[in-house]
């Protein structure tokens, strides 16, 4: 969207031409499927190699030692554009060639607001090791293990072996320990209430299958859901085949609503009823519904007496008994924005068909999210229909191709973070570990007030004191909340390292940079369907590491060689002698499973996936159904064995921000609160061209960005009332930050919400002169509040945030965060 005519359209356009991207011809029907077969592996100058990443199996074209193609290695429902940027991934501007330090720390100079304005020097691999081996062990003999953390969130290779996350916490752990996190940004609040509710964490586990959704299910709730973009990806590998079943679900012409402010890719795709709800309003929308249940006498009494705990106090508060206010559709309809007419046909549907509620995680990454999805679980325990074919709720159908149903064959061996042969040693230091490690959402606060006490979960947790942080995989300074409080949180350390293949926001925070490989650069193995657990992908190097850059295992091999404990890290292993064993593991099972797998190495010259079939048993499993059939025999977790609609546990916490039930609570900043500085709620939904930060820096922008920038979707009312036409750069601000975007004008919103996705890369404009900069890119974590859900998950709470937005007038600055950092001479 370069030029107005591109900007100047309509927010159904909007999602055709830059969500969906339906028209384009995929590379699979291009010939890079079909080269697989033709090709070998290595021919002299043009070969296909196959490889895989997050966004799926991969078919790359090299042409004498360069990349000039990619796509899928088989074939998708729906075009994955990220599967066509190889090239860009390894030959970007972005990329970190050599390794780097800030140049005041080089010096000597202690002053720590430096970091992210200061210039870069290039030092030799040998330099950057005795740094870095320096300050780990100086920082370690004089602070122990709860002076270092080693951060890592994941997402950065989906390999066996090449996972960077797990190479940095083995690497801590042979040289004695260190501060780690519980908890993630994805499902912070769900995965702690989650265990108290129903016995398991349920966010991360495997759904009621496809096949009997299919035939079974009449109605699909997608509440806060967005599978059309969070299944382009997967925490291993994609094989997008659970867009293929809302395909084949949308071709059946059965009933699929979405719950969401925003009318999103999936909505738009699936042709599906859109109800806008007002952002961080799902619970009093679900009380809405629960109410009309009651008085309408739908709710199923049988199944919440035999199956669930402690209704009947729920029911109370529902009802207004406790607190003198009956949640009904009416008093629904004032908070959520949702017509009380829409709340009570809801109600009635729901009870009258076979209805799947499949839960999205955005509406628990608010203040009190916790109560969203005991809540959810609540509406379908009334609806009585949880265990039953097609109906109840999942809470992973959108993440990782959850239902598609679980194959029979092997599954892949991987590195551990804790070294075989040096558990008994490493106990102490795992057991201290355990001990320091903090809520991940409460990063910054924990950086800014070592020694604070904070609640968590009934328990009590000190923050430590860090001196050094170690970061490798993830990006921080876009994934956090409260951007311009974690600059401040980022000066307190002494010390701060990065293993990083882009100058991202978080590199250019570091003091010592070192160039780590993309995943295309080295050899490894994954899996697709983190729940079907379907094929078996290689990951080939597909060409050698580029400028200076070392794969992590080899950058903490080498760091640990210097610590004296290289044998304990690398267990005398090569890659290849990795790769061998974790194939093996997957080819025993198999056999006990009476699968057949080839042996490792024509797996890895056939150079193609190996793909496992579900059986009819895996057709047919349903969620539940075995608690159903026989409660007292298949109990849940719970200490009732029940679902606990009223948890004594929780209760007694006695917690002023999480109660003993499902509860309203209103939040400190979303529509209902709105004031004349900052009149509209954010929401921050995933991106469809990106994995969070990852491929922002790729022409894959071109498809979204407005004027160069972020794009933000704005009501046609909200932008005509401030004198706003598409295409315009705006500025969107509150008390915490400012960023620049651009504006698409569009009735895909609801009135008085503006939407920025997650994952720009932050760009300050005056970092280190101003209070609080401009963000120049449009990161909208600069005005996310940085604060826990509740005392229970201290999870994160970004889409509980108010704004404003002005048409921005004047030069805009440009975007440089895509550039190379400034540099200075050794």
């Amino acid at each position: 969207m370069k030029t107005q005519d591109k900007i100047n359209v309509k927010r159904r356009d909007f999602l055709k031409n830059s969500s969906l991207g339906i028209a384009g011809a995929s590379l699979a029907s291009t010939g890079v499927v079909g080269s697989l077969v033709s090709m070998p592996a290595q021919a002299a100058e043009s070969s296909t190699v196959v490889t895989a990443a997050h966004w799926g199996p991969l078919g790359v074209v090299v042409e004498n030692g360069k990349v000039v193609k990619s796509g899928p290695a088989i074939p998708a429902p729906i075009e994955n554009e990220l599967q066509s940027v190889v090239a860009e991934q390894l030959y970007s501007e972005t990329r970190v060639k050599y390794p780097m330090v800030r140049k005041g720390y080089l010096e000597g100079n202690k002053d720590t607001t430096l970091r992210g304005h200061d210039e870069w020097v290039q030092v030799s691999w040998d330099k950057a090791f005795e740094l870095v081996a320096g300050e780990m062990k100086r920082v370690r003999e004089a602070n122990g293990p709860s002076g270092i953390f080693a951060g890592s969130y994941g997402w950065y290779s989906s390999g066996a072996l090449h996972a960077c996350r797990t190479l940095l916490h083995r690497y801590m752990n042979v040289t004695g320990g260190f501060v780690g996190t519980k908890g993630d940004y994805s499902t912070g609040a769900a995965q702690v209430i989650m265990p108290h509710v129903l016995g398991t964490i349920e966010v991360y586990e495997q759904q009621t299958s496809w096949e009997t959704i299919l035939e079974t299910t009449d109605t699909i709730v997608l509440w806060s859901a967005n599978p059309l973009t969070t299944m382009r990806i997967a925490w291993t590998s994609t094989d997008q085949k659970g867009i293929e079943y809302f395909k084949k679900f949308k071709e059946t012409g059965k009933r699929i609503i979405c719950i969401d402010p925003v009318r999103s890719e999936t909505c738009e795709y699936l042709g599906a009823e859109w109800v806008p709800v007002n952002t961080a309003t799902d619970v009093p929308l679900m009380l809405g519904i629960a109410h009309t249940l009651v008085t309408e006498k739908k709710h199923d009494v049988e199944f919440l007496k035999k199956y669930t705990k402690g209704y009947e106090k729920f029911e109370e508060y529902l009802l207004g008994k406790t607190d003198k206010q009956p949640k009904d559709a009416d008093w629904a309809a004032k908070i959520t924005g949702v017509p009380a007419e829409t709340i009570k046909k809801l109600a009635l549907d729901f009870s009258s068909k076979r209805t799947m509620l499949m839960g999205g995680w955005g509406m628990q990454r608010q203040r009190h999210g916790e109560q969203s999805h005991w809540m959810l679980v609540t509406l379908a325990a009334m609806l009585g229909q949880i265990g039953l074919p097609g109906g109840g709720f999942g809470l992973s159908y959108h993440y990782s191709n959850g239902g598609v149903p679980t194959t029979t064959g092997g599954i892949l061996g991987s590195i551990s973070a804790t070294p075989a042969g040096g558990e008994a040693g490493a106990k102490t230091w795992l057991d201290e570990t355990s001990k320091l490690s903090f809520p991940l959402a409460r990063l910054s606060e924990a950086l800014l007030n070592p020694g604070k006490k904070i609640q968590y979960n009934g328990t009590e947790v000190t923050y430590p004191d860090i001196k050094l942080i170690y970061w490798a995989g993830g990006n921080p300074f876009v994934h956090h909340q409260d951007t311009n409080t974690m600059v401040k949180a980022w000066q307190k350390p002494e010390t701060i390292i990065v293993n990083e293949v882009n100058w991202t926001p978080t590199a250019r925070m570091a003091d010592i940079v070192l160039p780590a490989t993309t995943s295309y650069e080295r050899n490894d193995l994954t899996m697709s369907g983190d729940y079907s657990m379907m094929n078996i992908f290689p990951m080939k190097k597909v060409v050698e590491p580029q400028f200076e850059a070392k794969s992590d295992y080899d950058i903490f091999a080498e760091l640990a060689k210097r610590a004296g404990v290289e044998k304990e890290f690398t267990e005398g292993k090569s890659e290849m002698d990795w790769l061998k064993g974790f194939y093996q593991t997957a080819f025993d099972a198999a056999r006990k499973n009476r699968v057949i797998m080839p042996k490792f190495e024509k797996f890895w010259e056939d150079n193609k996936p190996l793909t496992f079939e579900a059986n009819e048993k895996a057709k047919k499993w349903v969620r539940y159904e075995e608690f159903r059939n026989d409660p007292l025999l298949n109990p849940l977790g719970t200490p009732s064995g029940k679902i606990e609609i009223f948890s004594d546990v929780v209760a007694k916490m006695n917690y002023d921000d999480c109660k003993g039930h499902p509860t309203w609570m209103e939040p400190e900043e979303y529509a209902g609160k709105a004031t004349e500085a900052e009149p509209l709620a954010l929401v921050t939904p995933h991106p469809y061209y990106r994995l969070h930060s990852q491929l922002a820096h790729t022409s894959l922008r071109q498809k979204y960005a407005v004027k160069d920038r972020e794009p933000v979707l704005i009501h046609k009312d909200d932008a005509q009332a401030r004198g706003i036409v598409n295409g315009d750069i705006v500025c969107v601000f509150n008390k915490r930050g400012q960023i620049l975007a651009g504006a698409v004008v569009t009735d895909g919103i609801i009135k008085g919400t503006v939407a920025v996705h997650e994952g720009a890369w932050y760009d300050p404009l005056d970092l280190g002169t101003a209070e609080k900069p401009l963000c120049k890119n449009g990161c909208p974590n600069v005005l996310t509040r940085d604060e826990g859900t509740s005392k229970l998950a201290q999870g994160n709470s970004p889409n509980t945030c108010n704004v404003q937005v002005e048409k921005f007038t004047g030069e805009a600055p440009e975007v440089t965060v895509f550039k190379q950092p400034k540099t200075a001479k050794a």
